[in-house]
């Protein structure tokens, strides 16, 4: 086998372990939502960001198309 196909296996093993991890990064934001003299109140928003089904996704895709362009023979 050729090291693009053994390179296309090895992705579609990572793509498949982000897509079942399912990993979820986030980001904070902080909202003013009063203020009233010295008195303010603020919020605290959480924002998830699917990084592990996207990662996922792309390895996978791109693991299928080394193994199948990999393993071609030329000639």
């Amino acid at each position: 086998m050729r090291p693009g196909g053994i390179f296309g296996i090895i992705l579609i093993a990572v793509g498949i372990v982000l897509l079942a991890y399912g990993g979820y990064a986030s980001f904070t934001t902080k909202e003013n939502v009063a203020k009233l003299g010295p008195l303010e109140i603020n919020k605290e928003r959480e924002h998830p960001v699917p990084i592990g089904p996207i990662a996922g996704g792309i390895c996978l895709a791109g693991g299928i198309i080394l193994v199948l362009t990999g393993n071609r023979k030329t000639g």
